[in-house]
């Protein structure tokens, strides 16, 4: 990997500047057959290579932005009011500044190589939504940053790395969340998470936990589920969560889908939300407001993070690097699917 050291070094060796180096490899007129010598001769006994990427992003821009997504067979992500947020908060900034958007699925077997993007001129920076923690994407992220190519991932941390990121107060909204059920006298909560790949799903449970440790209480595996932030993960959940509603009879799902597929399986079950137990949902989805009962919901930025995600992107290739991370705090909606309380 070559860094503005080795380009130092090598003008240092041939005795000449950086900037004439920089000519050498990119190949600029007019230069002496003798300098050019000079400078590959250098470059062979300190064995430096020119980072041909950043040479093609200095040559031109595309004035594209890349959004990759992922691609899930018989999932339409882009309905979903996740991914649709977070791309609408893209589209307006980038938008507003003359770049556009360019929508590109990954399949999760694809072989990660978010470089290639910008080997091949197809975009001036990336933003990655949907990225889990797995020895593939981290090494395809880490050749991004080590290159200092404009990206940003957005809703996915990695503890040990310090990626560009955006990213909420999850820890905070799943204790706001869990803490406002305890207080309203319920002994237990069910805790219906998502996949533990997901950074988001680690700060909900940690908050989760949070909650229970401010009030001197214990978990109990039993009370916590795993679904995969679908519908149907939730709706699958149903069955096995209703033995566990004649003890504990509040419900704390990681998001809104999966809250939502709850409440229909519960519903075939005889079970009504609000009435024989309560539940939160989290994302604060337009179909939220619209179930019976409302869902009570902790409410994520969504669009003003996928905002913020291009607005550092833009900067980011402008010269103007902002924070590498960003977190943005959320806030509990109550309604009527938490009328019941214990007291």
């Amino acid at each position: 990997m070559n860094t503005l050291a080795n380009r130092k070094d090598v003008a240092r060796l041939a005795g000449v500047s950086e900037a004439t180096v920089s000519r050498v490899f990119n190949n600029v007129s007019p230069l002496r057959e003798e300098t050019k010598r000079k400078v590959l001769q250098a470059a062979k006994e300190l064995n430096y290579h020119p980072n041909v990427i950043a040479q093609n992003f200095a040559k031109g821009k595309s004035h594209n932005i890349g959004v990759i997504v992922p691609y899930l067979p018989k999932v339409n992500v882009m309905s979903t009011h996740y991914f649709s947020e977070l791309v609408s908060g893209i589209g307006a900034k980038l938008g507003e500044s003359g770049y556009g958007l360019l929508l590109l699925f990954q399949t999760p077997d694809e072989r990660k190589n978010y470089v290639q993007l910008f080997q091949s001129q197809r975009v001036d920076g990336c933003i990655i939504l949907g990225s889990s923690d797995n020895a593939a994407e981290i090494k395809a992220i880490e050749e991004l940053h080590q290159l200092q190519l404009p990206y940003c991932l957005i809703n996915q941390t990695y503890s040990g790395y310090s990626f560009h990121t955006i990213d909420a107060d999850h820890v905070g909204g799943s204790f706001q969340a869990t803490s406002f059920l305890l207080d309203k006298g319920f002994p237990h909560v069910i805790f219906l998470n998502g996949p533990k790949e997901y950074s988001n799903s680690l700060d909900r449970f940690k908050g989760y936990k949070q909650a229970f440790d401010k009030r001197n209480g214990q978990i109990s595996k039993e009370f916590v589920f795993e679904g995969n932030y679908s519908r149907k993960s939730g709706y699958q959940a149903a069955k096995e969560i209703s033995k566990l509603l004649p003890t504990s009879k509040a419900i704390f799902s990681a998001n809104d889908r999966m809250a939502i597929g709850l409440m229909q399986g519960l519903g075939e079950l005889g079970l009504q939300a609000g009435t024989d137990y309560a539940i939160i949902g989290y994302d604060d989805s337009e179909i939220a407001r619209m179930t019976s009962p409302p869902l009570t919901t902790v409410r994520v930025p969504l669009y003003e993070m996928g905002k913020l995600a291009a607005e550092k992107i833009l900067n980011f290739i402008t010269g103007n690097e902002s924070d590498q991370q960003i977190r943005l705090p959320v806030t509990l909606i109550e309604r009527k699917s938490t009328s019941l309380d214990m007291y």
